[in-house]
């Protein structure tokens, strides 16, 4: 079965053959479409040529469907869609910094984590208020 990815407020699909697609809004407020590669550890942009970011830049992402912000909220903003894949759902987070390689696949209170910057967050994950994953296994 092929893995989808769904915006958690609408459930439309992001996913459209290897990328997963987001509306994006930068510092400046401009905004644009963004495709990240749907591997999740593969850190692959697409972006028009025009719209630009800086490294380290925090971008706001919304879904491309629903427009709905796909931000955690809190301190440190991740963003957050589901993963479906051979019937089972995960929660698939990410940061919204520019440039910074950190991802969270979770399920339950088991958490599999991507990237070089990966232990950025999870002090967060385990710390925030009412956060379904504040007892997970690493």
């Amino acid at each position: 079965m092929k893995t989808n990815y769904l915006c958690p407020k609408c459930k439309g699909f992001l996913n459209v053959g290897e990328n997963v697609i987001f509306s994006t809004r930068n510092k400046n407020h401009d905004v644009g479409l963004i495709l990240l590669h749907s591997e999740l550890g593969n850190y692959k942009v697409i972006k028009h040529p025009d719209y630009h970011y800086e490294e380290g830049e925090r971008l706001e992402f919304f879904c491309p469907i629903c427009h709905k912000s796909l931000s955690t909220g809190g301190k440190e903003k991740l963003v957050k869609i589901l993963m479906v894949d051979e019937n089972k759902t995960f929660h698939v987070l990410f940061s919204q910094i520019a440039g910074e390689k950190s991802t969270y696949k979770i399920t339950g209170d088991n958490v599999e984590a991507f990237g070089k910057h990966k232990h950025k967050y999870l002090n967060f994950l385990k710390s925030f208020d009412n956060y379904p994953y504040k007892d997970m296994k690493l």
